[in-house]
């Protein structure tokens, strides 16, 4: 998702290039996913400032068809929420959109593209989430109050409010489902939640402020960005230790890995690229060019 040019660009990794740029109604997106038959993407239009700043209030999530590479529908929440971040649940396949100027986890119908329901998260600023894979579990990155909610998504309420830091950004979860990590913002390290007990099981220092982060399908990494560093560490999980740190151009954002684990990708908003970074040595295998202000990244699978 391109902020600056207000764009969803559509890359074949195959060739590594833009074979689109998807118009998102002149306003600006900066998250998007992927339905699970890679055929519609959805774009939440959070407005144009940052988290707990001044500015333009989004109410829609654009609905993108990708072959045809155009807009399709919009959900519209009636009213200003700044919509952010959204995943689509893995057993019943509603979508789950942070709402944050409700503090609430949004669920929305892809069917119909009605909001049939809502979260509370307990505290302002939900900005990023993750869902368990039994779709049970939610957890919230709450930027300003540096908090994590923990929601039991069926009974629709906050089940735990985690203290991490003042503030605290992104958030991911691994792939068995039994650690989250969320960056803070005002040390360089990543929190480790317990999923099992939902606390602060430890910390993982980092070369600088972290950011975006995803885990290696295989679990045993985690890809975590620097921005101000224009780099991305490599978190081996094992030993919780930075074990691979990669140049990268500047201001990376955000991690999406390859369903087959070789490469992950790293949007760098400031350079409108991505880089294409190779799992087996850690080496970057080359860039693609992308819109301004490149963020949010989703794996489609073409079916």
């Amino acid at each position: 998702m391109n902020k600056a040019d207000r764009t969803l660009s559509i890359i074949d990794p195959e060739i590594g290039k833009e074979v689109a740029a998807v118009p998102v109604n002149g306003v600006t997106g900066h998250e998007v996913i992927a339905s699970p038959d890679g055929k519609t993407a959805y774009v939440p239009i959070y407005g144009d400032s940052g988290v707990g700043k001044p500015g333009t209030d989004g109410s829609n999530v654009v609905v993108v068809d990708i072959a045809a590479g155009n807009v399709t529908g919009s959900v519209d929440f009636g009213h200003g929420v700044r919509p952010h971040c959204v995943q689509m649940g893995p057993k019943d396949g509603m979508l789950y959109v942070s709402a944050e100027l409700d503090d609430a986890i949004a669920i929305v119908d892809p069917k119909t593209l009605k909001v049939i329901g809502s979260v509370p998260t307990s505290q302002p600023e939900s900005h990023m989430f993750v869902l368990t894979q039994d779709g049970r579990k939610a957890y919230t990155a709450n930027v300003g109050p540096g908090t994590v909610s923990v929601l039991d998504l069926g009974a629709g309420k906050t089940l735990k409010v985690i203290p991490i830091s003042a503030r605290t950004q992104r958030i991911s979860i691994s792939v068995d489902d039994k650690l989250v990590f969320t960056c803070d913002q005002t040390k360089p390290r990543l929190a480790v939640i317990d999923t099992a007990t939902d606390d602060v099981r430890g910390w993982i220092d980092l070369p600088g402020l972290g950011y975006g982060s995803a885990p290696t399908p295989d679990g045993e990494w985690l890809v975590v960005t620097l921005p101000a560093l224009n780099q991305v560490a490599v978190v081996d999980l094992q030993s919780r230790r930075v074990a691979h740190t990669i140049g990268v151009p500047e201001s990376p954002q955000a991690v999406v890995l390859r369903p087959d684990g070789m490469t992950a990708y790293v949007s760098s908003d400031a350079a409108a690229k991505v880089s294409c970074i190779r799992t087996t040595d850690w080496k970057v295998d080359g860039h693609i060019e992308a819109g301004r202000g490149a963020d949010g990244l989703a794996w489609a699978n073409r079916r």
